[in-house]
């Protein structure tokens, strides 16, 4: 592959050194602009799909879990995997209620962006939905011990304070609040 700007880097060939079910984990051998040649760690993950699902009240839906990678506790959007033949939209109607116990009235896609883009491809996909109802289900107790509406008022506070740290509930969070300020929600 010839690199198509004087920037771009140039992946001269990547091996793969591990794959499971939900994540391939690979060494790309990389080329910079200037000649120099190393070789990258590479992880592909299937796309996340994470629901940010807001009241009549201006409360978030919100989950309370132990992420034991970073050995703490934290508030986080409900989501997961898009499992395979499945659409975008159906998985988060399927993850917000498996995870919560509440199934989203509708949804549409609200942002996209990659969490990681010097070492991970995963494609995150966060969905709006305004409302919904409980269904009377538990929410899924490997996932999360809380769920709870939080205000939108107290969400910055929350993450400065470390208690929602995960890229997408950040991210997606941050468009809401900066989304409602600007009068476009």
């Amino acid at each position: 592959m010839t690199p198509n700007r004087p920037t771009q880097w140039e992946i001269l060939g990547e091996r793969l050194v591990d794959d499971t079910r939900r994540a391939n984990v690979s060494i790309a051998s990389v080329r910079l602009p200037d000649g120099v040649e190393f070789e990258q760690w590479v992880l592909r993950v299937p796309a996340a799909i994470m629901v940010l699902m807001l009241d009549d009240q201006d409360r978030v839906l919100m989950m309370w879990r132990h992420r034991f990678i970073i050995d703490s506790w934290v508030w986080e959007l409900p989501g997961g995997y898009l499992d395979p033949n499945e659409g975008p939209q159906a998985a988060a109607f399927r993850e917000a209620e498996e995870e919560t116990g509440w199934r989203p009235r509708e949804v549409r896609e609200y942002l996209r962006f990659q969490p990681m883009v010097g070492t991970v491809d995963q494609p995150n996909i966060i969905y709006l939905a305004r409302g919904g109802h409980d269904t009377g289900a538990a929410p899924d107790i490997n996932e999360a011990e809380e769920i709870r509406w939080i205000p939108l008022a107290e969400v910055p506070g929350l993450i400065e304070s470390g208690q929602i740290v995960g890229a997408a509930s950040v991210a997606g969070l941050m468009k809401v609040l900066l989304d409602r300020a600007e009068g476009r929600l």
